[in-house]
């Protein structure tokens, strides 16, 4: 039996960094109470943990596995950007992450981000670099009346299926800002996933810390 959870880069994340997330205990654990932070079915509370099926919690250790090597990945990833990662984190400042974030980002990743300031920190700093051209802001405009119609619009039941008249929309001026900002968001986290994929590939997990969609086990499910 090995001590480690995994291996990143040949180097060893201890299985006891796997059990301090999954009790709540140390930097980057739950932290019970804190809000909508993003958890996971698969992580219930530990008075639950002891009644539940043996495949549950080999599944629930597979997941929470993947949480702690990503927030290792982003620590060695801010480490080599030069970025400042707070050393802990309060439950009062945890990211609250929403259900339809969870569904865009997955579980785990929403869990790393909910948990770990390194992911938080990295994520920003990859959001900050992203360039929207002007071209495909008007473009989403464009593309997306039903989301710029006036209060006035909607009173009167205006809908871009039946063609939208200039004054039933908010000026382009007013809302272009907040479409940059969306769309910038969104291409952080492009940039996010293309980064994790790739520091993934240094990892070698320890037989049981699979991840939890790995069809090499019995156990394994795509619900992450």
């Amino acid at each position: 039996m090995t001590e480690h959870a995994a291996l990143v880069d040949g180097e060893a994340i201890a299985k006891s960094r796997v059990d301090a997330f999954l009790d709540g205990r140390g930097p980057g654990a739950p932290h019970r109470g804190a809000g909508n932070c993003a958890t996971s079915p698969n992580e219930p509370a530990p008075a639950r943990r002891q009644a539940e099926a043996p495949s549950a919690a080999r599944q629930r250790r597979r997941w929470a596995t993947q949480v702690v090597v990503t927030d290792e990945l982003a620590r060695r990833a801010c480490a080599d950007r030069g970025l400042k990662v707070p050393e802990e984190v309060s439950p009062a400042s945890v990211l609250a992450v929403a259900e339809t974030d969870i569904a865009d980002l997955g579980s785990i990743v929403a869990a790393a981000l909910a948990h770990s300031p390194a992911a938080r920190t990295l994520l920003a700093a990859l959001e900050a670099e992203q360039t929207v051209p002007e071209t495909a802001v008007r473009d989403y405009y464009a593309r997306n009346h039903d989301r710029f119609l006036t209060p006035e619009a909607l009173r009167r039941g205006v809908t871009p299926f039946d063609g939208v008249a200039p004054e039933d929309l908010l000026p382009y001026d007013e809302v272009r800002e907040g479409i940059s900002r969306e769309l910038r968001k969104a291409a952080g986290r492009k940039a996010f996933f293309g980064w994790l994929d790739q520091a993934r590939a240094g990892v070698t997990y320890a037989h049981g810390h699979e991840h939890p969609g790995d069809p090499s086990h019995p156990d394994h499910e795509h619900r992450h």
